[in-house]
């Protein structure tokens, strides 16, 4: 049986390497041009070849957004850029633009096409029109409940994508104008400047409302979809999509082991059961998250779904260090900082070969001056911590509330 693949975001090339080793069967990522995530770092064609020869080493695949809805001054240099990526190895673009679509397929035929969650496919007839142009993929819109998923599923044979965690948008399928109204800045060519997450003041007529310390905005929480993995797989779906590109290697990977996790569980014993749903709803808090929902999966999204009031933003200060290197011998790892911490804290490491294993912060040494230190306060700062299991670049370590 195929597994059905874990596909993560990343904004730059550590990024997209930490998605893979912790766990992702490809990732996707934006080029420097025809991208939707202007802010990410994104990749020059170099670093897609590299990403590309990396991945494939593994034996996993690396999709290329080029996602803008393009005005005709975007359009210049497409041929040349689509062909640079099939050069690279690209496996296949994820494309929101009919004039894309039959460009790639014209001149790159062996890059797949994936057609984006943009383009608001959700019914039936729309993913056979796509299918029948050469696409082999479709991403399903956001706002596809799981019933009407399962129906697309069983009356279509081509594979399909669906979101599961992220940034949810709050008009359909990401087709926003507030941030060019507000800012100017295209939220459909790459500059969204997520005003829908601002705070804002509430009037009738010309009185505020609202109390002065109070504030609104009209975003969505993000979506967690780790309860319907069984029904995401038993019904053939070829994809389950991590969303952000914009977040925290951290994040990424607490993110992608998760998941990972919970997937090879329902493979592994053919169930889940509430002990494996508890621990996946524990692990997932642990990331930088907002407030969590479910999205469209179980119907249309009603005011639960939205955000609403920023102070209900969960961020976390829990991430301490990632492993640079580790000394078997002295059982010292030499970490780079994150966020603040004590000796005598309590944390877990957290790494795609090892278990969460817990451990007192017992010993903390900089890495300059040898200097024992009771608080680690600098971002960045090379320390030695004395951990004694064994640890490898990459692990990462947090704090345990």
């Amino acid at each position: 049986m195929n597994k059905i693949e874990l596909l993560a975001p990343a904004g730059d090339f550590y990024k997209a390497c930490i998605a893979l080793k912790y766990g992702a069967d490809a990732v996707y990522v934006g080029g420097k041009e025809f991208s939707l995530r202007a802010r990410a770092s994104n990749f020059s064609i170099e670093e897609i070849t590299k990403l590309c020869d990396y991945a494939h080493s593994l034996n996993k695949k690396v999709y290329i957004t080029v996602n803008i809805i393009p005005h005709d001054e975007d359009l210049k240099g497409l041929r040349r850029y689509l062909k640079a990526l099939d050069k690279a190895g690209v496996d296949a673009v994820i494309t929101s633009s009919m004039y894309i679509i039959r460009t790639a397929l014209h001149y790159t035929p062996r890059m797949e096409c994936h057609v984006s969650t943009q383009m608001s496919v959700s019914n039936i007839e729309a993913i056979k029109f796509y299918q029948e142009l050469g696409c082999k993929r479709v991403v399903l819109s956001r706002e596809t409940t799981l019933d009407k998923i399962k129906h697309i599923a069983s009356n279509t044979n081509i594979d399909l994508e669906i979101f599961i965690h992220g940034g949810m948008c709050a008009s359909y399928s990401g087709r926003c104008v507030l941030s060019n109204h507000f800012t100017n800045r295209d939220a459909n060519r790459g500059g969204c400047a997520h005003s829908c997450r601002w705070n804002y003041d509430l009037y009738h007529n010309e009185d505020k409302i609202n109390e002065e310390d109070t504030f609104f905005n009209i975003g969505s929480k993000d979506l967690v979809a780790g309860h319907f993995i069984k029904d995401l797989i038993d019904n053939n779906i070829k994809s389950l999509k991590i969303e952000g590109r914009m977040k925290s290697a951290y994040y990424i990977a607490c993110v992608i082991k998760t998941y990972r996790n919970l997937i090879d569980k329902y493979y592994q014993n053919h169930e889940l059961k509430e002990s494996d749903y508890l621990e996946f709803d524990r692990e997932i808090m642990k990331a930088e998250n907002r407030l969590l929902g479910c999205g469209f999966y179980k119907g249309i999204a009603g005011t639960n779904e939205g955000l609403y009031d920023t102070r209900s933003e969960n961020p976390t200060q829990i991430y301490i260090g990632r492993v640079l290197e580790y000394d078997k011998e002295k059982k010292l790892a030499l970490i780079e900082e994150r966020n603040y911490f004590e000796r005598g804290m309590e944390a877990e490491i957290i790494g795609p070969n090892i278990d969460n294993y817990h451990f007192t912060i017992e010993k903390i040494i900089d890495y300059e001056t040898k200097e024992a230190l009771d608080v680690a306060r600098h971002p960045l700062q090379l320390l030695y911590l004395k951990i004694d299991i064994e640890l490898h670049p990459d692990d990462m370590i947090r704090l345990v509330s």
